[in-house]
């Protein structure tokens, strides 16, 4: 079976199963004030495996059309054995407060490690979102998720088929306000030649010790490209019940025009678990002269972090 999704056209939303994963977000029309950024929610269990939600408020398909609030479903990579593939077959869905049901579409998907995001499904544009009392009631909307059966086949042919879905719900509150921003520069005086994982000295941004965690190479997840990802060095000052969620841009600074390479996203913080990118920049543009990534033998890394709302597990 091949990785697939019903296309962003108009989609028809029908009545789905109530989720496994509830994610209700306060503060919704935040998301999009700030730019067409997703948002991922922290991570929750399902069928023996950590997945995660990602929320593309302002989704064009091809990039062109009227905007969609999309959702997708992605897969803690960590968890899945290399060389394995698992088959999901999965609701993703939106509250509707006035008929108290969920509606949405079903989804499959092939995930493994080198591919753990299924594809965007468009719900409702984004401007019947905002004038809707069905979806929408104080600001708030309420996305979910369930996984109605995950196959996992190995490299021997055999299958195995996991337990009923636990329930899990997610708040996340967004400020449209008053945000702590803080920026980081890590210059890399001997990049050339370097193979193995590097981190950053640990800096401060909003109370919170952070680093970057870079792959030269490319960590095991990479397709001939470098790793980047940004870390909280002491998660247990966090309560063990909440989070951050953060605005993070990682930048390969390039270092003789203004072109720099760029990656944002909207990321929870909680516990142990750090976020990036595992293709960040293919290493060949990394490696080119012209390019000005590198100068002599130096690498500029910046972090730009933004506080923008807490979570915590209802």
């Amino acid at each position: 079976m091949g990785n697939s999704c019903f296309a962003c056209a108009s989609p028809a939303l029908v009545k789905t199963n109530d989720p496994a994963f509830e994610w209700k977000i306060y503060g919704f029309p935040y998301v999009f004030e700030r730019g067409a950024i997703s948002v991922c929610s922290a991570s929750f269990p399902s069928c023996g495996y950590e997945w995660y939600l990602q929320l593309s408020p302002m989704h064009k398909n091809h990039g062109v059309g009227i905007p969609y609030v999309a959702l997708s479903l992605s897969l803690r990579r960590s968890s899945l054995k290399p060389d394995y593939i698992l088959n999901a077959v999965f609701e993703l869905s939106m509250y509707n407060h006035s008929k108290g049901t969920y509606r949405g579409c079903k989804a499959t998907y092939n995930f493994h490690v080198k591919n753990a995001h299924s594809e965007k499904k468009c719900l409702i544009p984004l401007d019947e979102l905002l004038k809707s009392s069905d979806f929408l009631v104080d600001d708030s909307c309420v996305f979910g998720v369930r996984i109605l059966r995950a196959d996992v086949i190995s490299p021997k042919m055999t299958s195995a088929v996991f337990p009923k879905n636990q329930i899990t719900v997610q708040n996340l509150f967004l400020q449209k306000k008053e945000f702590i921003k803080g920026t980081y520069t890590w210059t890399i005086n001997n990049f050339i030649g370097s193979k193995l994982e590097i981190c950053s000295p640990v800096f401060e941004v909003g109370g919170h010790n952070w680093y970057i965690n870079m792959h030269p190479l490319g960590d095991q997840y990479s397709t001939k490209s470098l790793s980047l990802y940004l870390h909280l060095h002491d998660p247990s000052m966090l309560p063990s019940e909440s989070g951050m969620m953060i605005e993070a841009t990682l930048s390969i600074v390039n270092q003789t025009s203004a072109k720099n390479n760029i990656k944002t996203g909207r990321l929870p913080f909680a516990g142990k678990n750090g976020w990036g990118w595992s293709n960040f920049i293919p290493l060949k543009t990394l490696n080119d002269p012209s390019k000005g990534y590198l100068v002599g033998s130096n690498c500029i890394v910046k972090a730009d972090i933004t506080i923008i709302g807490s979570s915590n597990n209802g």
